[in-house]
This record gives C-alpha cells, sequence and structure tokens, in this order.
C-alpha cells in the first residue's frame, strides 16, 4: 500500500488489517482512544491489542509519538489494570513511555459508591525514540515573575546557596501534564452528530497533543477514529491526515465533520460569505 493513496481518508476497516499493509515509518504521530474493556460494546467489535502495538512501533518514524488515551473498567470491586498492561507491553516492543499524562474530566458518567468519583484517563506519551517535535504549549499564568536562585540540594539533603538570586520568568509557563477539560452534552465538540459515538474526548484534546507533537504537514493518524475527532483537529491544524474504523456508521459521521471542518476553512479565508 502507497501512503500517498491514503492521505486524507477515512477507511472503513479493521486497524491492524490496515495497519500490516502500511509502509515502515511513514506515520508521524498517533492519537487514538481504543475500546476500554468492556465499557463500551462499540457495536460488538473488539481488538488485537498486542498486533496492533507491534503494528503502530513498525509504521512510526523514529521520533514519531503515540497518545494513547486509556481508562480501566471496574470489574468485581477493583479496577481491571489494562491500561498498565498495555503501556508495559508498548516498553516491552521498543516505545519510550515519554509522558504519563491525565486527562482530566469536569464531570463522571458513573457515581461511585465505594471509592471517590473516577474523572481522569490516562494519556499515555509513547515516542518511538526521543520526540522529534515538542512544541510547548505555555498558556499557564506563572504566579511569580522571577524563579528561585541557583540553589542546590544535595544527597544528604542539605542545601548549598547560590550567587545569582532570582531568575527572569515570562509571564505564562509551559502547562503541568495534568489537562482538565469540559465534558459532558454540547462540551466535546462544537459538531453535533460526534455524540452519536458512546465514547468521544474533547476536540481541545486532540488539538493540544497535534499541536505539542507534530508540525505542519506531518501526518497524523488515528487507528480507532470513531465521530473523527483527531482528524477533524489535523484537518484544522494543517496536517495531513488518516483515519480508520471499523464501524461504517461512525466513518460516516466523520466525514461529514471533515467536510464541515473544510467549509468552515473556506468561509474563515471569506471566499464564501
Amino acid at each position: 500500500m502507497k501512503i500517498d493513496n491514503i492521505i486524507n481518508t477515512i477507511i472503513n476497516a479493521d486497524c491492524l488489517d490496515v495497519l500490516q499493509k502500511m509502509p515502515d515509518n511513514c506515520i508521524d504521530l498517533v492519537i487514538t482512544s481504543p475500546p476500554y474493556d468492556d465499557l463500551r460494546t462499540y457495536h460488538g467489535y473488539s481488538f488485537n491489542f498486542e498486533n496492533i502495538a507491534k503494528e503502530l512501533f513498525r509504521v512510526m518514524v523514529d521520533g514519531g509519538v503515540v497518545v494513547w488515551v486509556v481508562g480501566d473498567q471496574c470489574i468485581d470491586g477493583q479496577e481491571s489494570g489494562t491500561s498498565f498492561k498495555q503501556v508495559l507491553f508498548f516498553k516491552d516492543i521498543g516505545f519510550n513511555l515519554h509522558d504519563t499524562m491525565i486527562y482530566q474530566k469536569t464531570g463522571f458518567a458513573f457515581p461511585s459508591v465505594g471509592r471517590y468519583h473516577q474523572v481522569f484517563e490516562f494519556m499515555f506519551v509513547l515516542s518511538k525514540g526521543t520526540p522529534k517535535t515538542f512544541n510547548a504549549i505555555k498558556d499557564r499564568k506563572n504566579i511569580e515573575t522571577k524563579m528561585g536562585g541557583d540553589a542546590k540540594r544535595q544527597r544528604d539533603g542539605s542545601v548549598v546557596s547560590g550567587k545569582r538570586g532570582g531568575l527572569p520568568q515570562e509571564r505564562y509557563g509551559m502547562r503541568f501534564n495534568i489537562w482538565k477539560y469540559k465534558t459532558g452534552g454540547g462540551l466535546m465538540s462544537t459538531f453535533k452528530l460526534a455524540s452519536q459515538h458512546p465514547a468521544t474526548f474533547p476536540e481541545n484534546l486532540a488539538k493540544d497533543h497535534i499541536l505539542s507533537w507534530s508540525n505542519k504537514n506531518d501526518l497524523v493518524m488515528d487507528i480507532f477514529s470513531g465521530s473523527g475527532t483527531t482528524i477533524a483537529m489535523a484537518e484544522r491544524l494543517n496536517r495531513r491526515w488518516i483515519g480508520i474504523d471499523i464501524s461504517e456508521s461512525y466513518c460516516e459521521i466523520a466525514r461529514k465533520r471533515i467536510e464541515k471542518e473544510k467549509l468552515d476553512k473556506i468561509n474563515s479565508f471569506g471566499i464564501i460569505t
């Protein structure tokens, strides 16, 4: 399969079948969220995680990044731990666990009784070698305008004071690795049909990762593209993209979403009024 033939295309197929036909070292960034245990029936489809993970490693460019957004089901009073098993397998096959990030929600879907309410999912940032791109998002307002001096804590716990004093600091600093997004009806997406998918993530989550780990014209892929959140944001941010989903009904939603993104882009340039 020539990669140029499937760029900016939504493919209705099993992602493993598509990955196996793709050439080595062709994808810059993957942002995806697999089905979590059996929290959602997802039209009865399942996926072969280990073989998919191996194919992902093969198709990623050196320095490419996979953002794996995942959570765990609570079964018989305990969490499954599937997310940890998956990330350890990714490490076993050669990926670096570059960062363990948290996607924090503003609400929760299922109230808990014997534990605190669950309001987050993991965003495992996996890289093939050292990430080739990192465009830090700096939107966290710094409380102080100076950083501490060059004092250093020694191995025995003592502190040796420096002589330079406070260092200048920008008004806005790099954000932390816990990202909070508004969730719930109408807050995840501006595209109404996206709500027909049972497990979407926020548009801004995809947008922020695309900005962080890729540059314009890089190739972004979502192997469980669903309603098309990742590929729609890739289109909006002038990246090339590939979307894969086994459900034809979700692919149709994603196609309509891409059409809207393209139309909005045309309108923004004043070509259509």
